[in-house]
């Protein structure tokens, strides 16, 4: 038996795709005791490549579907995540639409004369702030833009007794404190206290 090829050489090796004889020269082992010549060769590994493409897109197709599977599987974290999202959403609904209203804004300033005494002294600062470090001359000028009084509330302002320093810029205190206790005497940098 001789090489299909080279007709002076023997053959040592049959092609297992189309079968010819063939020379050790011109046969191409693929695996360990597979032989091919050259064109059987060429097409083995260009549809080997096909194949093995195909193969790893249908290995993925499958890797995927396994995970989808694997996804589904909900385990103890799954309900945890779940359990505290409804709860956080409860607590905000709670908070958002529940519980009590906020107090009104109705203040007898009457009776809360140091709170009043505070309010007045930032809305001067605000004037001062805004109006280029001038103090205003009297109380009223601070409304409706600085301290937010109705007209019916206006009369809250003798509570507080203003007055211009040239030294100090503005001096403000309590018309009447109580009997027994510390007037508050406001100052644009400091404060003092009176026993009355």
């Amino acid at each position: 038996m001789y090489c299909k090829n080279h007709p002076n050489r023997e053959a040592e090796h049959i092609c297992k795709s189309c079968g010819i004889q063939i020379c050790t020269d011109c046969a191409e082992e693929s695996r360990p005791g597979e032989y091919y010549c050259f064109q059987c060769a060429m097409l083995y590994t260009v549809s080997d490549a096909g194949t093995s493409i195909v193969d790893k897109k249908i290995a993925r197709r499958k890797k995927a579907s396994g995970k989808l599977e694997k996804k589904k599987k909900r385990g103890p974290f799954y309900y945890f995540v779940f359990v505290s999202t409804a709860l956080i959403l409860v607590m905000w609904g709670v908070i958002i639409f529940g519980g009590k209203k906020a107090p009104s804004r109705e203040m007898d300033y009457a009776k809360n004369q140091r709170v009043f005494i505070f309010m007045v002294d930032s809305a001067v600062k605000r004037y001062a702030h805004y109006e280029g470090n001038k103090y205003p001359q009297q109380l009223p000028d601070l409304i409706p833009k600085y301290l937010s009084l109705r007209e019916d509330q206006l009369h809250y302002l003798n509570i507080v007794s203003y007055e211009r320093d040239p030294k100090e810029g503005y001096r403000l205190s309590l018309t009447n404190p109580k009997p027994g206790g510390m007037n508050i005497i406001i100052f644009p940098k400091s404060i003092k206290h009176e026993s009355s």
